[in-house]
């Protein structure tokens, strides 16, 4: 009995926030639930060769949050292992907020001016969500017109564009 009341504790315990998704497509779901989902999504081949993707699926109107974005997913033997989501920086807040609401609040947040001799500096926000092995990547350059983000796992990231 104690170990139910413990495990029940711990289930509470957890903050209660929804898993790196868009629209309700999970790392791990399938082509066809992508296709479910994203009816206007273009599936195709990968044009190069990665250990990390096999396919990727794009679409280019989704509504995340009431920001529209574009979004990229990658998919492994009929796996998503990741998507892209795409949008304009000027969204940024709203998207952030959204995220925070729906992912919780990041694991780190920065916004950093980067400085370089003879160049005018330029501002970087970074927002880091993990939730076990799985990591969503929020960047921006706040003077330039598109920012994203990358909801991937494992060493998906190093692998996409690894010259083979």
């Amino acid at each position: 009995m104690n170990h139910v009341f413990f495990a029940i504790a711990i289930v509470v315990a957890l903050p209660a926030f929804g898993a790196l998704d868009i629209k309700d497509i999970k790392l791990g779901a399938k082509e066809h639930d992508v296709k479910r989902h994203f009816p206007s999504a273009n599936c195709k081949a990968l044009q190069w060769e990665s250990k990390a993707a096999d396919r990727r699926c794009d679409d280019s109107r989704v509504s995340l949050g009431g920001v529209e974005v574009q979004v990229t997913f990658y998919l492994r033997k009929d796996a998503v292992e990741a998507f892209d989501v795409r949008f304009d920086t000027k969204e940024l807040d709203r998207l952030v907020g959204f995220l925070k609401s729906r992912y919780g609040a990041p694991q780190t947040e920065t916004r950093d001016t980067i400085e370089r001799k003879g160049e005018k500096a330029r501002q970087v926000y970074k927002a880091l969500w993990e939730q076990g092995k799985e990591r969503a990547v929020l960047t921006a350059q706040l003077e330039k017109r598109r920012a994203s983000m990358l909801v991937s796992r494992g060493d998906f990231e190093e692998e996409i564009y690894r010259v083979r």
